[in-house]
Protein backbone atom coordinates (compact mmCIF):
# COMPACT_ATOMS: atom_id res chain seq x y z
CA UNK A 1 0.00 0.00 0.00
CA UNK A 2 1.20 3.38 -0.76
CA UNK A 3 0.75 4.91 2.66
CA UNK A 4 2.61 2.15 4.33
CA UNK A 5 5.64 2.93 1.20
CA UNK A 6 5.48 6.62 1.98
CA UNK A 7 5.32 6.01 6.06
CA UNK A 8 8.95 3.98 5.21
CA UNK A 9 10.09 6.97 3.18
CA UNK A 10 9.46 9.55 6.00
CA UNK A 11 11.84 7.81 8.10
CA UNK A 12 14.83 9.22 6.24
CA UNK A 13 13.61 12.23 7.54
CA UNK A 14 13.40 11.54 11.11
CA UNK A 15 16.60 9.74 10.56
CA UNK A 16 18.50 13.14 9.16
CA UNK A 17 17.45 15.12 11.82
CA UNK A 18 17.99 13.35 14.81
CA UNK A 19 21.93 12.75 13.42
CA UNK A 20 21.55 16.36 12.71
CA UNK A 21 20.19 17.07 16.29
CA UNK A 22 23.09 15.09 17.97
CA UNK A 23 25.65 17.02 16.44
CA UNK A 24 24.64 20.20 16.92
CA UNK A 25 23.26 19.76 20.75
CA UNK A 26 26.54 18.29 22.07
CA UNK A 27 28.36 20.88 20.38
CA UNK A 28 26.62 23.72 21.63
CA UNK A 29 26.26 22.70 25.03
CA UNK A 30 30.42 21.76 24.92
CA UNK A 31 30.94 25.76 23.60
CA UNK A 32 28.43 27.05 25.29
CA UNK A 33 29.78 25.75 28.55
CA UNK A 34 33.45 26.57 27.65
CA UNK A 35 32.26 30.09 26.01
CA UNK A 36 30.19 30.96 29.02
CA UNK A 37 27.19 31.46 27.18
CA UNK A 38 23.35 30.88 28.14
CA UNK A 39 21.42 31.58 24.93
CA UNK A 40 24.13 28.69 23.26
CA UNK A 41 23.76 25.94 26.16
CA UNK A 42 19.71 26.72 26.11
CA UNK A 43 19.45 26.40 22.50
CA UNK A 44 21.31 22.75 23.43
CA UNK A 45 19.04 21.71 25.56
CA UNK A 46 16.10 22.97 22.76
CA UNK A 47 18.03 20.51 20.65
CA UNK A 48 17.87 17.58 22.96
CA UNK A 49 14.24 17.79 23.08
CA UNK A 50 14.27 17.81 19.13
CA UNK A 51 16.01 14.82 19.71
CA UNK A 52 13.02 13.27 21.67
CA UNK A 53 10.74 14.83 19.35
CA UNK A 54 12.63 12.81 16.16
CA UNK A 55 12.58 9.78 18.06
CA UNK A 56 8.89 10.06 19.06
CA UNK A 57 8.12 10.58 15.38
CA UNK A 58 10.76 7.96 13.94
CA UNK A 59 9.18 5.43 16.59
CA UNK A 60 5.39 6.34 15.66
CA UNK A 61 6.61 6.09 11.75
CA UNK A 62 7.56 2.28 13.03
CA UNK A 63 4.41 1.30 14.70
CA UNK A 64 2.51 3.17 12.18
CA UNK A 65 3.21 0.77 9.48
CA UNK A 66 1.90 -2.17 10.78
CA UNK A 67 -1.23 -3.92 9.22
CA UNK A 68 -4.53 -3.79 10.98
CA UNK A 69 -5.09 -6.88 13.20
CA UNK A 70 -7.41 -7.96 15.77
CA UNK A 71 -7.36 -5.29 18.32
CA UNK A 72 -6.74 -2.54 15.56
CA UNK A 73 -9.16 -2.95 12.69
CA UNK A 74 -7.91 0.55 11.48
CA UNK A 75 -4.34 -0.10 11.91
CA UNK A 76 -1.70 1.66 13.90
CA UNK A 77 -1.48 4.75 12.29
CA UNK A 78 -2.50 6.94 15.96
CA UNK A 79 0.88 5.42 17.46
CA UNK A 80 2.58 8.56 15.59
CA UNK A 81 0.06 10.98 17.82
CA UNK A 82 0.43 8.74 20.96
CA UNK A 83 4.39 9.78 20.55
CA UNK A 84 4.60 12.85 19.80
CA UNK A 85 1.64 13.20 23.02
CA UNK A 86 4.66 11.92 25.07
CA UNK A 87 7.40 13.52 23.44
CA UNK A 88 5.12 17.41 23.83
CA UNK A 89 5.75 16.56 28.12
CA UNK A 90 9.19 15.96 27.68
CA UNK A 91 9.85 19.30 25.84
CA UNK A 92 7.91 21.16 28.43
CA UNK A 93 9.88 19.53 31.34
CA UNK A 94 12.96 20.88 29.29
CA UNK A 95 11.78 24.02 28.41
CA UNK A 96 10.88 24.94 32.19
CA UNK A 97 14.27 24.12 33.42
CA UNK A 98 15.68 26.07 30.57
CA UNK A 99 13.36 29.31 31.78
CA UNK A 100 14.40 28.16 35.54
CA UNK A 101 18.44 28.41 34.53
CA UNK A 102 17.50 31.33 32.50
CA UNK A 103 15.90 33.17 35.45
CA UNK A 104 18.68 32.54 37.98
CA UNK A 105 21.23 34.07 35.29
CA UNK A 106 18.98 37.13 35.47
CA UNK A 107 19.29 37.29 39.15
CA UNK A 108 22.79 36.58 39.48
CA UNK A 109 24.76 37.39 36.49
CA UNK A 110 28.15 35.30 36.00
CA UNK A 111 29.65 38.75 34.47
CA UNK A 112 31.15 36.71 31.95
CA UNK A 113 31.28 37.92 28.62
CA UNK A 114 30.52 35.15 26.04
CA UNK A 115 33.47 33.98 23.60
CA UNK A 116 33.51 34.62 19.75
CA UNK A 117 33.49 30.97 18.86
CA UNK A 118 29.96 30.70 20.62
CA UNK A 119 28.35 33.25 18.10
CA UNK A 120 29.89 31.48 15.19
CA UNK A 121 28.42 27.84 16.25
CA UNK A 122 25.25 29.22 16.25
CA UNK A 123 25.36 30.91 12.80
CA UNK A 124 26.70 27.60 11.12
CA UNK A 125 23.89 25.91 13.25
CA UNK A 126 21.09 28.03 11.43
CA UNK A 127 22.46 27.09 8.57
CA UNK A 128 22.72 23.55 8.95
CA UNK A 129 19.26 23.33 10.44
CA UNK A 130 17.97 25.86 6.99
CA UNK A 131 19.15 22.48 4.90
CA UNK A 132 17.76 19.92 7.15
CA UNK A 133 14.23 22.11 6.84
CA UNK A 134 14.52 22.33 3.04
CA UNK A 135 15.18 18.59 2.73
CA UNK A 136 12.58 17.16 4.91
CA UNK A 137 9.93 20.03 3.23
CA UNK A 138 10.24 17.91 0.02
CA UNK A 139 10.20 14.90 1.41
CA UNK A 140 7.06 15.82 2.71
CA UNK A 141 5.16 17.48 -0.02
CA UNK A 142 6.43 14.48 -1.95
CA UNK A 143 5.30 11.57 0.08
CA UNK A 144 2.28 14.04 1.82
CA UNK A 145 3.71 13.54 5.18
CA UNK A 146 2.21 15.64 8.06
CA UNK A 147 4.70 14.23 10.57
CA UNK A 148 7.47 14.65 8.00
CA UNK A 149 5.80 17.99 7.54
CA UNK A 150 6.03 19.01 11.10
CA UNK A 151 8.93 17.95 11.55
CA UNK A 152 10.25 20.07 8.75
CA UNK A 153 8.91 23.16 10.63
CA UNK A 154 10.40 22.47 13.68
CA UNK A 155 13.91 22.40 11.90
CA UNK A 156 12.70 25.65 10.64
CA UNK A 157 11.84 27.09 13.96
CA UNK A 158 15.27 25.85 15.33
CA UNK A 159 17.18 27.97 12.50
CA UNK A 160 15.50 30.47 13.34
CA UNK A 161 16.08 29.78 17.10
CA UNK A 162 19.89 29.62 16.54
CA UNK A 163 20.01 33.12 14.27
CA UNK A 164 18.10 34.38 17.71
CA UNK A 165 20.98 33.26 19.73
CA UNK A 166 23.69 34.68 17.64
CA UNK A 167 22.11 38.31 18.31
CA UNK A 168 21.98 38.02 21.59
CA UNK A 169 25.85 36.68 22.04
CA UNK A 170 27.17 39.39 19.72
CA UNK A 171 24.82 41.75 21.67
CA UNK A 172 26.78 40.36 25.41
CA UNK A 173 30.10 40.59 23.10
CA UNK A 174 29.48 44.49 22.32
CA UNK A 175 29.13 45.27 26.06
CA UNK A 176 25.41 44.29 26.90
CA UNK A 177 25.56 40.87 29.15
CA UNK A 178 21.89 40.91 30.00
CA UNK A 179 20.88 40.26 26.09
CA UNK A 180 22.55 36.58 26.39
CA UNK A 181 20.47 35.35 29.26
CA UNK A 182 17.19 37.19 27.68
CA UNK A 183 17.66 35.43 24.74
CA UNK A 184 17.72 32.33 26.63
CA UNK A 185 14.58 33.09 27.96
CA UNK A 186 13.24 33.77 24.43
CA UNK A 187 14.41 30.09 23.28
CA UNK A 188 13.10 29.20 26.98
CA UNK A 189 9.44 30.35 25.75
CA UNK A 190 10.20 28.60 21.96
CA UNK A 191 10.58 25.29 23.42
CA UNK A 192 7.48 25.60 25.51
CA UNK A 193 5.00 27.25 22.77
CA UNK A 194 6.15 24.07 20.72
CA UNK A 195 5.55 21.70 23.16
CA UNK A 196 2.21 23.25 23.90
CA UNK A 197 1.32 23.20 20.14
CA UNK A 198 2.28 19.58 19.78
CA UNK A 199 0.23 18.64 22.72
CA UNK A 200 -2.53 20.50 21.32
CA UNK A 201 -2.20 19.01 17.49
CA UNK A 202 -1.79 15.61 19.53
CA UNK A 203 -5.11 15.98 21.44
CA UNK A 204 -7.13 17.11 18.34
CA UNK A 205 -6.03 14.19 16.84
CA UNK A 206 -6.86 11.86 19.43
CA UNK A 207 -10.40 13.60 20.15
CA UNK A 208 -11.50 12.92 16.65
CA UNK A 209 -11.69 16.48 15.95
CA UNK A 210 -11.49 17.00 11.63
CA UNK A 211 -10.60 19.96 10.12
CA UNK A 212 -13.43 22.28 9.12
CA UNK A 213 -11.73 23.70 5.82
CA UNK A 214 -11.40 19.62 4.80
CA UNK A 215 -15.37 19.05 5.76
CA UNK A 216 -16.37 21.71 3.41
CA UNK A 217 -14.25 21.16 0.47
CA UNK A 218 -15.07 17.21 0.42
CA UNK A 219 -18.97 18.06 1.55
CA UNK A 220 -18.84 20.60 -1.95
CA UNK A 221 -16.72 17.83 -4.29
CA UNK A 222 -19.22 15.13 -2.80
CA UNK A 223 -22.61 17.28 -3.99
CA UNK A 224 -21.08 18.04 -7.46
CA UNK A 225 -20.82 13.77 -7.73
CA UNK A 226 -23.86 13.10 -10.56
CA UNK A 227 -26.53 10.95 -9.00
CA UNK A 228 -26.16 12.43 -5.72
CA UNK A 229 -29.29 14.54 -4.63
CA UNK A 230 -28.75 15.46 -0.97
CA UNK A 231 -25.80 15.03 1.52
CA UNK A 232 -27.16 14.33 4.81
CA UNK A 233 -24.26 13.36 7.58
CA UNK A 234 -20.00 13.75 7.19
CA UNK A 235 -17.97 12.33 9.39
CA UNK A 236 -14.55 12.53 9.55
CA UNK A 237 -11.42 11.32 11.72
CA UNK A 238 -7.95 11.42 11.03
CA UNK A 239 -5.36 8.15 11.93
CA UNK A 240 -2.01 9.44 11.41
CA UNK A 241 -2.15 10.64 8.02
CA UNK A 242 -5.09 8.49 7.13
CA UNK A 243 -8.65 10.17 6.91
CA UNK A 244 -11.41 8.26 7.89
CA UNK A 245 -14.44 9.52 6.38
CA UNK A 246 -18.25 8.66 6.93
CA UNK A 247 -20.88 10.18 4.40
CA UNK A 248 -25.00 9.46 3.88
CA UNK A 249 -26.28 10.26 0.73
CA UNK A 250 -29.28 10.87 -0.79
CA UNK A 251 -30.30 9.89 -4.29
CA UNK A 252 -33.16 8.98 -6.87
CA UNK A 253 -34.96 6.10 -4.85
CA UNK A 254 -35.83 4.35 -8.09
CA UNK A 255 -32.02 3.53 -8.98
CA UNK A 256 -31.34 -0.13 -9.34
CA UNK A 257 -28.13 -1.63 -6.53
CA UNK A 258 -26.12 -0.99 -9.67
CA UNK A 259 -26.83 2.59 -10.49
CA UNK A 260 -25.96 3.46 -6.79
CA UNK A 261 -23.43 1.35 -6.23
CA UNK A 262 -21.72 2.95 -9.33
CA UNK A 263 -22.30 6.42 -7.46
CA UNK A 264 -20.86 5.36 -4.27
CA UNK A 265 -17.40 4.25 -6.19
CA UNK A 266 -17.77 7.74 -7.63
CA UNK A 267 -17.76 9.56 -4.70
CA UNK A 268 -14.64 7.15 -3.38
CA UNK A 269 -12.69 8.07 -6.34
CA UNK A 270 -13.83 12.07 -6.10
CA UNK A 271 -12.74 12.04 -2.30
CA UNK A 272 -9.63 10.29 -3.35
CA UNK A 273 -8.22 12.98 -6.17
CA UNK A 274 -8.22 15.50 -3.50
CA UNK A 275 -6.80 13.28 -0.77
CA UNK A 276 -5.30 9.94 -1.66
CA UNK A 277 -5.07 8.69 1.88
CA UNK A 278 -8.91 8.75 2.56
CA UNK A 279 -10.77 5.67 3.35
CA UNK A 280 -14.59 6.35 2.47
CA UNK A 281 -17.45 4.74 3.90
CA UNK A 282 -20.88 5.66 2.01
CA UNK A 283 -24.76 5.17 3.42
CA UNK A 284 -26.84 5.41 0.31
CA UNK A 285 -30.67 6.45 1.25
CA UNK A 286 -33.45 7.04 -0.86
CA UNK A 287 -34.35 10.83 -1.46
CA UNK A 288 -38.08 10.84 -0.14
CA UNK A 289 -39.38 13.59 -2.01
CA UNK A 290 -38.99 11.60 -5.39
CA UNK A 291 -41.13 8.88 -4.04
CA UNK A 292 -44.87 9.57 -5.48
CA UNK A 293 -47.85 8.81 -3.61
CA UNK A 294 -49.50 5.80 -4.19
CA UNK A 295 -52.65 3.30 -3.02
CA UNK A 296 -49.95 1.98 -0.27
CA UNK A 297 -48.68 5.36 1.39
CA UNK A 298 -51.46 7.14 1.16
CA UNK A 299 -53.14 8.09 4.27
CA UNK A 300 -57.03 6.38 5.48
CA UNK A 301 -58.37 10.31 4.94
CA UNK A 302 -57.13 10.98 1.14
Amino acid sequence: MELYTNLRQGEKGAWLSIGTYLILSSTKLTIGYLGTSEALKADGLNNTTDIIASIAVLIGLRIAQRPPDSNHQYGHLRAETVASLVASFIMLVVGLQVLINSLKSLWEPSGTTPSLLTAYVAIGSAVVMYVVYRYNLALAKKIRSAAVKAAAYDNRSDALVSIGTAIGIFGAIFGFPIIDTLTALVVAFLIIKTAVEIFWEAVQSLTDAFNIDEVETLSVLIRNVEGVIDLLDFKGRAHGNMYFIDVTVTVNPYLNVFESHRITEEIEHTVMRENPFCQVLVHIEPHIEQIPPTSENKSPTE
